[in-house]
């Protein structure tokens, strides 16, 4: 039976739904995508462009997973540091790489415009401080990546600029960058899929992937009621892949986070609290991130949950969180409240690799999968063509197991997490 989307506001305000069928009977493909989010798709629109025939296999419907609830924000860069992957690649391999980062935005947009997603798409993010310590990080990773990276779309507000533009007092400056944004992650994911149908891809829902026989050029994926036989097989469903690939499974952490929605402030209260429509992120270890929706709603969320287990009185919980930045909303009441799982890795870097001469993944895009899944996609589809070389790249990224096993891995990262909680507030 096949599941519906969580209860969001994204879902609330779908353009479109994508109607496909449950997987019977068996079929054949050259390649076979499991995950029907934004990697998946992405990855199945441009190996269709390169001619290949394409199946995607999805548990659920297109966009159930962090692609269809996250928060929207369209990021530079990765979840971890850029130094992280120096350490791992060096200098120049993690310039390639943020380079690439950076194409993952242009990727976004091209695919907006050349098919037409309607999808909210806007432009400037705020990386916001809230203490002397954190002005003084943003100092320094502006300098490195305007020396390091020639990133130069950034620009160093101080506390009087950031209140120009935001009606919160919480804040203290920020790194303004206009070349990032925010988008309806649901209406992007559902136009990709659109996007793909009409480009030949074959795509079936509610049937989830039980097996995978693997064998070079002969992969079968099995599901209840059917399977597919292909020559590749791509692995894109990131912290829903639960143990499917037991290689790679322990190198990813499924972590709970979670959104409220507020009703409709209208146009001018909207103004008057981000007066230039840009999405803000603090940079607390445990961050708040906020913007606001195409109906001018405030879409807020933050909180994490390391056991996946959403926090009791969600809605409540989200709409503390928001008055602790706009006190002034004391009087709108949450519409919608929801959560999902993002797959982070132990270094927070993206986690790339091939299992085998005829198996590929992507995943652990940890918080900064909006555009960066967009360039797994791309990744994929060069790699299944045999140009290695850019995907490559990011198996020099070194990634451990999370610590544990499957038992203990989650009071592992909890006692460690308790550490950075602690930082948060110094």
């Amino acid at each position: 039976m096949k599941q519906t989307h969580t209860h969001s506001y994204y879902a609330a305000s779908a353009n479109r739904q994508i109607e496909c069928p449950i997987l019977e009977g068996s079929h054949c493909a050259d390649v076979c995508v499991v995950g029907a989010g934004i990697t998946g798709l992405s990855a199945a629109l441009n190996l269709a462009e390169r001619g290949y025939k394409v199946t995607v296999i999805e548990a659920n419907v297109v966009g159930w997973g962090a692609s269809g609830r996250s928060g929207g924000q369209m990021l530079f860069g990765f979840g971890c540091d850029m130094s992280v992957i120096e350490k791992s690649a060096g200098k120049i391999a993690a310039k390639a790489m943020w380079d690439m980062s950076v194409e993952a935005i242009d990727i976004l947009r091209q695919r907006v415009e050349q098919h037409q997603i309607q999808c909210d798409l806007q432009q400037g993010h705020l990386h916001a401080a809230i203490k002397p310590r954190q002005m003084h990080e943003l100092e320094q990773w502006q300098g490195s990546l305007e020396q390091d990276y020639a990133y130069g779309s950034l620009s160093l507000w101080d506390k009087q600029k950031v209140q120009s533009n935001m009606a919160s007092e919480r804040y203290i400056g920020g790194l303004y960058d206009t070349n990032s944004g925010h988008i309806h992650p649901l209406n992007y994911t559902l136009g990709l899929a659109k996007a793909a149908l009409e480009a030949g891809v074959t795509i079936y829902t509610g049937s989830a992937v039980t097996k995978v026989t693997r064998k070079s050029k002969a992969n079968i994926c099995h599901t209840e009621h059917g399977n597919v036989k292909a020559n590749q097989v791509l692995f894109c469903g990131n912290a829903y892949l639960g143990k499917l690939v037991p290689e790679i499974s322990n190198k990813i952490m499924p972590v709970g986070t979670y959104i409220g929605a507020t009703q409709p402030l209208g146009k001018e209260r909207a103004k008057a609290l981000i007066s230039n429509n840009m999405a803000v992120a603090d940079i607390n270890f445990v961050l708040d991130y906020f913007r606001m929706s195409a109906d001018y709603r405030m879409l807020f969320g933050g909180r994490v949950s390391y056991s996946t287990l959403a926090p009791p009185n969600l809605t409540q919980a989200m709409r503390q969180r928001m008055l602790n930045v706009f006190p002034q909303l004391a009087d709108v009441k949450m519409d919608y409240a929801w959560g999902g799982n993002v797959a982070i890795t132990m270094n927070r870097g993206p986690h790339f690799g091939q299992l085998g001469q005829d198996v590929y993944f992507a995943q652990g895009f940890s918080g900064h999968g909006i555009a960066a899944t967009g360039l797994a996609g791309k990744l994929l589809a060069e790699a299944v063509a045999g140009q290695t070389e850019r995907f490559d790249l990011f198996n020099q990224i070194n990634h451990l197991p999370f610590p544990g096993g499957t038992l203990f891995k989650t009071p592992a990262l909890v006692l460690a997490m308790a550490w950075y909680r602690l930082r948060d507030m110094l």
